[in-house]
């Protein structure tokens, strides 16, 4: 049971895991700290928190759990409003998706890493943002990383774990460096190509009616283009070694892929998509075994006054 939560940063991370712990009957009181009265006055208005300072300081006074879910490039400035002003049994964590910058952060600020200080990260989330896109189910059955370091305190790492799975959350462990580089690739990667494909057809000369024309395929895959800027500014500043080898990676990935295109090489382009259809009905959807190799068939000519498929 948290006595109280000290929330820094009120949003949908934050937000919804004062839901969840509320509806679990896993938290006593709420303090919520942010920028915009706003959207402090939404989040007590809509029973998330139980009380609100803009100051994080004033948040964390008498608090026995911080939670710290604001932009990485905010981090800082946060530990070092709150240093010195913590409970001595205070469990500090925080959300954030490199775990790298937040460490040495806290080390900046703190002069050393506490050892009451467990970084995590909760993988999941929406492309809204803001208290009001909230809710308790966000962190059931998704995972939530920690990274304790050598020095993190066994109590404050059961505690934080206990936390999460309050929530609903499956909490897994890893090596700070390793969990940089899996989000690399696995997270950050992936909101990088949405985030360049929208800005690369915006700037078409008719992207009007390229949007207008858009199939079901690009609005899933570009889903993520619509997540909070300021927050992935960060996260790439703050990954930037990991992050931009996956990009160079990926660019000659789709550099052979292009000139498999312009030679019209079936064969191999079948092999390409093949082995990612066997790779992820495996490791995402679950699905194993031998999978039937798709076989290459003609497809007749449209009709005059039809169209090809761009179901996307």
């Amino acid at each position: 049971m948290i006595e109280r939560l000290a929330l820094i940063g009120v949003g949908l991370i934050g937000g919804s895991l004062a839901r969840a712990l509320r509806g679990a009957g896993a938290v006593g009181e709420v303090i919520g700290c942010g920028r915009s009265a706003q959207n402090l006055e939404l989040a007590f208005d809509l029973g998330v928190i139980d009380g609100c300072t803009r100051d994080p300081a004033v948040a964390v006074e008498d608090a026995d759990m911080v939670f710290v879910a604001v932009p990485l490039g905010a981090m800082r400035g946060v530990f070092e409003r709150i240093h010195g002003r913590l409970r001595e049994d205070a469990v500090i964590t925080d959300g954030g998706s490199v775990k790298g910058s937040v460490v040495a952060d806290a080390a900046a600020a703190f002069g050393a890493v506490p050892q009451r200080l467990v970084p995590g990260h909760p993988i999941a989330g929406t492309e809204h943002s803001g208290v009001a896109a909230s809710f308790p189910e966000l962190y059931h059955n998704r995972r939530v990383i920690l990274t304790p370091l050598p020095q993190t305190d066994t109590d404050a790492l059961e505690r934080v774990r206990a936390m999460w799975q309050a929530a609903g959350a499956v909490v897994t462990e890893m090596d700070v460096a390793h969990h940089d580089a899996v989000l690399a690739a696995t997270s950050h990667l992936p909101h990088m190509l949405a985030f360049g494909l929208v800005d690369l057809l915006a700037r078409q000369q008719e992207h009007d009616e390229i949007f207008r024309y858009a199939a079901g395929g690009f609005r899933d895959f570009t889903r993520i283009a619509s997540s909070n800027p300021v927050m992935w500014r960060d996260i790439c500043i703050a990954n930037a070694e990991a992050l931009s080898g996956m990009l160079a990676r990926f660019g000659e990935e789709m550099t052979d892929l292009a000139e498999t295109i312009r030679r019209r090489d079936g064969a191999h382009l079948l092999e390409i998509f093949t082995r990612a259809k066997t790779a992820r009905d495996a490791y995402v959807d679950g699905v194993t075994g031998p999978q039937p190799s798709p076989q290459p068939s003609p497809q007749p000519s449209p009709q005059p006054g039809e169209s090809p498929d761009q179901s996307g």
